[in-house]
């Protein structure tokens, strides 16, 4: 055992004893967190504006702040943008994260000297709790690699701006440094496929024991690496390779071809971070779910899903929230975000303590015949299908055809990348149309009472959601195809790619 390896584990055993005073307290922990956020910020142009001076209690609070997503709150976000301070948070913002927004283009989210800290700590404590339970720490004697972006920050207003994953590679702490790869200028590299290719480059003969990034992008270097490698399997080539972390998409649907690719299964740590904050990470590798940072300068607010678009929906915290229900994650944060709707949906499967499962987005789903399908459903779905056929799924996504060709009733239309095909492609789609009626009860009636056929699947030639994704300058990255959208614009483009 190293050195490193040895001195983790005494001090895995006292962070995680401070975690679970907070984790066993959670509500009083939102509690004094929203007291914290109120009092800091009653004096911003935000807090002036919604007389936080005023607030006493949730109650208070909720009736002062509304729920906001990004284009309504950007007119508070354009004045710190152009240099004006004290307007959301404290002084300016010690980073803006530069993100990609649907309707509104570049989103810049606001990271503080006070949030910034909470990344790099969630982070490290998603290593340590799986340190302090599994007894295994010899990944912290090897190298890792973060896949992530460009660490290169553009200056915005005298405040440094880009990429989430890139302002976090200026915070790696030192004892990791001589870890990480890849090096910095091979980091700085914008083309992703150039930018793969020299990472397979400097890895291929290191002693590689930690993996990090989003799964698709993971995938795409293991297929680089083994390439290189004559076709050797990870395992073979990284002998040592023992965890994999990623985060922002579910791992489910790519854990099949990426297993194949490794050679045998490995540990894996499931995180949640976002530009806006740190959520969540998995601390268990035997319970379901992600343990929500309830310490972490973030106070959450849940809306039921259902009632997301209502004109005023149910608006609850921590304490009211119900295992198995859908909801919209609210955020009020110490970067200066108040009500802010981030877009995801979470579920709850434990209150004891308060853990979550990412459901999907808010805004992808399809409803165009009033189903209200969500990511969750339709992931659950296939995946189930496949698992039970044995066939491999590389990506999908799922759109609704409410024009179909004359005589035809509307449907869904399923675009899928197989690693291994079904050979009867037919029987897989009504398997898979049937496991979604059974997990979503409105499209199970609209089949029924023939409002629409059972779903239409187009197979995708290999390599087609990469090439989509490198067609729309979104190829690496954190960037990711979602599951289904409720209109036919990733679609339209998905057809040149169905194999004859």
């Amino acid at each position: 055992m190293g050195i490193k390896s040895a001195l983790s584990k005494p001090f895995a055993a006292l962070v995680v004893r401070q975690i679970n005073k907070w984790k066993n307290n959670a509500i009083e922990s939102q509690q004094r967190v929203l007291q914290k956020l109120i009092s800091d910020a009653k004096d911003t142009a935000f807090g002036e504006d919604h007389a936080f001076a005023g607030i006493k209690n949730y109650e208070d609070f909720k009736r002062a702040v509304p729920i906001r997503d990004y284009e309504e709150l950007r007119p508070y976000v354009e004045r710190v943008v152009h240099g004006e301070v004290n307007v959301l948070w404290p002084g300016k913002p010690a980073y803006f994260a530069k993100t990609s927004g649907t309707t509104s283009g570049v989103k810049y989210i606001p990271i503080s000297k006070e949030s910034m800290p909470e990344h790099i700590k969630a982070a490290r404590n998603a290593l340590l709790t799986y340190i302090h339970e599994t007894g295994k720490a010899d990944f912290v004697n090897g190298k890792m690699i973060f896949l992530q972006g460009s660490p290169v920050l553009e200056e915005k207003e005298a405040i440094a701006t880009g990429r989430l994953s890139g302002i976090v590679a200026h915070h790696v702490p030192q004892y990791l440094q001589k870890n990480r790869m890849p090096s910095y200028e091979t980091n700085c590299i914008e083309d992703w496929e150039q930018k793969v290719n020299a990472i397979v480059d400097e890895t291929i003969n290191e002693d590689m024991r930690l993996i990090s990034g989003i799964p698709p992008w993971v995938q795409m270097y293991f297929d680089r690496l083994s390439e290189k490698a004559g076709g050797k399997k990870i395992k073979d080539i990284f002998k040592n390779f023992s965890l994999f972390v990623y985060g922002g998409v579910n791992f489910e649907p790519y854990r099949a071809k990426l297993e194949e690719s490794i050679g045998k299964r490995i540990d894996a740590i499931e995180t949640y971070p976002a530009s806006e904050g740190f959520i969540a990470y998995q601390d268990s590798q035997t319970e379901k779910g992600l343990l929500l940072l309830a310490d972490a300068g973030m106070f959450f607010e849940f809306i039921p899903s259902e009632e997301y678009f209502d004109e005023n929906p149910t608006r609850i915290w921590l304490k009211d929230v119900e295992i198995g229900k859908n909801y919209a994650l609210i955020l009020n944060t110490n970067a200066g975000l108040w009500g802010y709707s981030i877009g995801d949906t979470v579920k709850f499967v434990s209150k004891n303590p308060y853990k979550i499962v990412v459901s999907g987005r808010i805004k992808h789903y399809i409803s165009a015949f009033g189903e209200h399908v969500i990511g969750e459903e339709v992931e659950q779905a296939i995946l189930s299908v496949a698992k039970d056929e044995g066939f491999e799924i590389v990506e999908f996504t799922v759109a609704p055809q409410v024009n179909p060709p004359a005589g035809q009733l509307p449907y869904h239309e399923w675009f899928v990348e197989f690693g291994k095909e079904p050979e009867d492609a037919d029987a897989f789609r009504l398997k898979v149309d049937d496991a979604l009626q059974k997990r979503n009860v409105y499209y199970e009636d609209l089949i029924k009472g023939k409002i629409l056929q059972p779903l239409i699947l187009r197979i995708l030639k290999p390599g087609s959601f990469r090439n989509y994704m490198k067609a729309q300058g979104k190829l690496g990255g954190q960037n990711k195809v979602p599951r289904l959208t409720n209109d036919r614009a990733i679609a339209d483009q998905l057809t040149n790619y169905i194999t004859d």
